[in-house]
């Protein structure tokens, strides 16, 4: 196989798997550099539409993203001051498999004090945060989970910023979590976590 015979098929598979992505800032990405790669066959096999075709594709892309990158969003953080509300019983049950994929050992049942909040975008019901208040200071994060429409550092930023001076007035000094899921240990250490020595699936933020 010629090799720019191999660059157009990566840019096939590179859109074909943007249309499958949930996440719109993954799917632009993803779409845009397909089209990059489309855009460099087409300069090699000397075919114009193509050529053309994708970089419009391409500067599409590139100008979404830009709108998506400079865009504010309004966080708000709604305390569920009841554990069983029926919003939350309906957010549990339709992101039921999704939320087992990054926290299999994670169970409603077993919270029973109101240490959570619904995560607020342009007040939009996104994500739940639900933790526990453990001795030396220490929050365990129970719960961290961000719907697929939204998922980027920017839920986590405001979550655990806008928590740490609360929590220091409380003198609570520490976020814990455990979690066995290469994805989201990849994700923890993005956001700041420090993974332990001890236990390869301990996690600490010092808030």
């Amino acid at each position: 196989m010629i090799w720019y015979e191999t660059v157009g098929y990566l840019g096939s598979v590179l859109i074909a798997a943007s249309m499958l992505m949930n996440n719109i800032w993954k799917l632009r990405w993803l779409n845009m550099s397909g089209a990059i790669l489309f855009a460099v066959y087409g300069v090699v096999i000397g075919s114009l539409p193509v050529i053309l075709l994708n970089s419009f594709n391409t500067t599409v892309n590139i100008f979404f993203l830009l709108q998506i990158s400079r865009k504010k969003d309004f966080f708000t953080l709604l305390p569920l001051l009841k554990m069983r509300t029926l919003f939350l019983e309906n957010f549990l049950n339709y992101y039921k498999k999704d939320i087992l994929k990054f926290f299999p050992d994670f169970d409603p049942a077993t919270i029973t004090e109101n240490n959570g909040f619904i995560i607020l975008r342009n007040v939009v019901p996104v994500g739940l945060f639900i933790y526990e208040e453990k001795p030396d200071g220490i929050i365990e994060i129970k719960l961290d989970y961000i719907i697929p429409d939204y998922r980027d550092f920017k839920n986590a930023s405001f979550t655990l910023s806008s928590q740490a001076e609360l929590l220091k007035q409380r003198a609570f000094k520490t976020f814990i979590t455990t979690s066995n899921i290469n994805s989201h240990r990849k994700y923890l250490k993005k956001i700041g976590f420090i993974q332990s020595h001890d236990n390869p699936y301990l996690f600490r933020k010092e808030i």
